[in-house]
This record gives structure tokens, C-alpha cells and sequence, in this order.
């Protein structure tokens, strides 16, 4: 017979069966094929939905929502990346140095004390009053920052105590309970930018062992710096007789604590965002809010400087007080701070002024 084909169980098939039986072998494949496909595709968007689920609600609990500008800028950042735990290169190796009053006629402040230091020009551009000693309020934290920076593990575990109820009512707090179980991380970030003297008492009771033995490493700590002026009786700055330090020592302090790279990071941030657990087990998710004004929008500096973070005070014994950090347009550090404005109305135009400064 012509025209035949045989299988291997020797049917016989005509070339036109035989045609038909490999076309839809091919077609079979060819749907084969696809299926695989489609099935590698599914695997693929399945891992990445896991992946992404693992990223948003496991590695959530530092998240940065949002910078006033890169830190890594030429102009506007620190100039280098930090590798985490690192301690940056401070921003002058020697001190700026004032005897007195300096160039007080350049701008009109009621507030008690301020002064402005240019970092890399190891300078006073102004001082007024900066060896007078003040009640700092919340600017206090800085030092609370650096001793916790120094001594502390920013990964601890803190499950808050009943100390966290020993500040005085209607102070600023991150609103923490009793129970909470949140990292020292998330208390200290807390404690600057929302000034939560309810994450100052939690962070020196567990860095320090008891509150007492923290505000003495504080003071221990600041003459070691220098600053000699300086007297600390809590971690927060609410008012109290022998609390007390001066513009210059500020000056020091945040010098220092500006070393570490995470401090850095802290007063550059608008807000934060944590995570963490009640004493019940349920969980929390709050967004502490800077309380500095050049971050909420309500003022804007001079043209000539950026401004890049600090720590905000008001009492009614210290009045409105900031320690801020600001560059000018060639990302040249400076620090500005005033002590007893007489009120946060007053505070930022007279900052404004310090920063006008700037570069002259």
C-alpha cells in the first residue's frame, strides 16, 4: 500500500491520518507549554506578594515616611554615608571659641541667650549671654540622646514601667502604658521628635538602671565634654532648681552627639513611625510628629541657610528654646540656639534672624 506510515504498535495510517495525529501532537505540546508558563507566572507573582507582605508587616516597625532631604546630597546632606553603628566625622575638630559677647549688634533677640557657631570655620558668629546658666527644657534631651547613644543597645527590648508616671501632668508624651513593649530604638526617636518625656524616663530607667544613675552619667558626661556650666536633675528638662546649662554648653553637647549617625538621623526626620505591642498582646501602629516648626511648614527660614533638624523646649520657667542644626548653600554645617524666647511666636523669627547670619 502507498502513502502509508506506521506507528511503533504497527497500526498502519494514511499520510493525511498521519498528518492529523502530528498536528495535534503539536497543538497538545504547544498547550502544554503554555500551561507551564502560566504556572511559572503565578509562582513568580505569589513569591513577590509574599515578599512584599513580608517587607510591609514584618520589617514595618522603622519605616521613614518622610526626610526633609536626602542626607546624602552634596549640598544639602552630611556629605558621606554612614554605615550603621558607625560614628560620622565630626563636623569640627576644634571648638569655636567665645569670651564674651559677639557681634551682638547684628540682630535684635529678646531671648535671654543664643548664639551660632560655624563648625567648619571653628567660629562664634554671634553670642549673646551663651555662658549664662538657663533652664533648658526639652533641648535637655540631647544629652539624654547621647548618653543613650553611647551606652545604650538601640535593639533592646523595653517593657515600660510604672517610672514612665513620674512626669509632671499635661507634659509632652509619646503616650506610652504601662506594660508596653516597644525597643529602645523606638523610644528614643519618640523621645526626640515628639519630646516625649514619657520615652526620656523609660529610656534612662533602662539604660541606666534606675532614672538617678542615667541623670548622673548625664552629668558625668557633660564635664567631660566640657561643658562645666551644666547641671542635670532629669532626662526630660521639665523645670526643676538645679537643672540647668548654657547656650555654649548646648553648643558642646549637640557637637558631640552629632558624631553619631543615628543622632543625625533622628533630627532630620519630620515624623516616625513605630509598631509595638500592649501589655494585652494587641498591637499599636502611631506616628510621632516633629514639634519643630521649620518641619510642620509654619515657618520657613532664610534663603540663605537649609535647615537640617534639632530639638525643640518650652516651659514656662525656660520659655521657648531650639538648638538647631542648619547648613548654607554649600552644605556648611552651622549651629544656632536659643535659650528663653518668649514664646514660640517670638522663638522662630529670632532663630530666623540667627540664620539670616549665616555665611557672613
Amino acid at each position: 500500500m502507498s502513502g502509508v506510515k506506521c506507528t511503533d504498535e504497527g497500526r498502519v495510517f494514511t499520510e493525511r491520518e498521519w498528518a492529523r495525529i502530528q498536528a495535534r501532537e503539536k497543538r497538545e505540546a504547544q498547550r502544554q507549554r503554555r500551561l507551564a508558563a502560566v504556572a511559572a507566572g503565578l509562582f513568580a507573582l505569589v513569591a513577590a506578594l509574599a515578599f512584599l507582605v513580608y517587607y510591609l508587616v514584618v520589617r514595618s516597625h522603622d519605616y521613614t515616611l518622610s526626610m526633609p532631604y536626602d542626607k546624602t546630597d552634596a549640598v544639602f546632606g552630611v556629605g558621606e554615608t554612614l554605615s550603621a553603628g558607625s560614628v560620622a566625622k565630626p563636623f569640627a575638630r576644634d571648638l569655636c571659641v567665645a569670651g564674651g559677647d559677639v557681634n551682638i549688634q547684628a540682630a535684635s533677640l529678646g531671648a535671654y541667650s543664643a548664639g551660632l557657631f560655624d563648625l567648619n570655620g571653628e567660629r562664634t558668629v554671634y553670642a549673646k549671654d551663651i555662658f549664662t546658666q538657663r533652664s533648658p527644657a526639652s533641648v535637655t534631651k540631647i544629652m539624654t540622646a547621647l548618653v543613650t547613644l553611647k551606652y545604650g543597645n538601640l535593639d533592646d527590648l523595653v517593657t515600660v514601667t510604672p517610672v514612665v508616671k513620674d512626669i509632671e501632668y499635661g507634659s509632652s508624651v509619646c503616650d506610652i502604658k504601662e506594660g508596653d513593649v516597644l525597643s529602645l530604638r523606638q523610644l528614643l526617636y519618640g523621645m526626640m521628635i515628639a519630646s516625649g518625656n514619657d520615652a526620656a524616663m523609660m529610656i534612662a530607667e533602662h539604660v541606666g538602671g534606675s532614672v538617678e544613675e542615667f541623670v548622673a552619667t548625664m552629668n558625668r558626661e557633660a564635664a567631660a565634654l566640657g561643658a562645666t556650666h551644666t547641671h542635670f536633675s532629669n532626662p526630660h528638662g521639665l523645670t526643676a532648681s538645679d537643672h540647668y546649662t548654657t547656650v555654649y554648653d548646648i553648643y558642646l553637647m549637640m557637637s558631640a552627639a552629632m558624631q553619631y549617625d543615628t543622632f543625625q538621623d533622628i533630627i532630620s526626620r519630620t515624623n516616625y513611625y513605630a509598631e509595638y505591642m500592649r501589655m494585652d498582646g494587641s498591637p499599636v501602629a502611631v506616628t510621632w510628629e516633629s514639634t519643630n516648626y521649620y518641619f510642620t511648614g509654619e515657618v520657613q527660614p532664610p534663603d540663605n541657610a537649609i535647615v537640617y533638624g534639632g530639638k525643640t523646649g518650652t516651659t514656662e520657667d525656660a520659655g521657648a528654646c531650639l538648638a538647631l542644626l542648619a547648613k548654607d548653600l554649600y552644605g556648611n554645617p552651622y549651629l544656632s540656639i536659643i535659650l528663653h524666647s518668649e514664646s514660640k511666636e517670638t522663638l522662630y523669627p529670632e532663630m530666623n534672624q540667627l540664620l539670616s547670619l549665616i555665611d557672613t
